[in-house]
């Protein structure tokens, strides 16, 4: 990419009539590109954490179902299993199985 870059840039200093008009349309291209590399690494990132944050869910579901049987053998966990469940923002569901 960086390649055909320099491949149109290079000849097009001799095919505009002043230095000054190519360095604008360099200067505005440069800017433009920046900010479209900007929004896709922003975009990433966002999709990243999600990712992320989902996977953390998940895991601190399954903990709180193995707490959850043993809550039987300990009551205690019980609360701290109640305790996870609302600092993750998990909601109880009815179990289906």
């Amino acid at each position: 990419m960086c390649v055909l870059l320099v491949v149109i840039w290079a000849p097009s200093y001799f095919l505009l009539e002043s230095a000054d008009t190519w360095q604008l349309i360099i200067n505005t291209m440069t800017t433009i590109v920046t900010f479209l590399l900007v929004a896709l690494l922003q975009n990433t990132q966002k999709r990243s954490d999600d990712a992320l944050q989902q996977k953390l869910n998940a895991l601190a579901d399954g903990l709180s179902d193995i707490m959850g049987h043993l809550a039987k053998d300990n009551p205690d966990l019980e609360h701290d299993r109640k305790e996870l469940r609302e600092a993750v923002g998990l909601e109880d569901r009815e179990n289906t199985r």
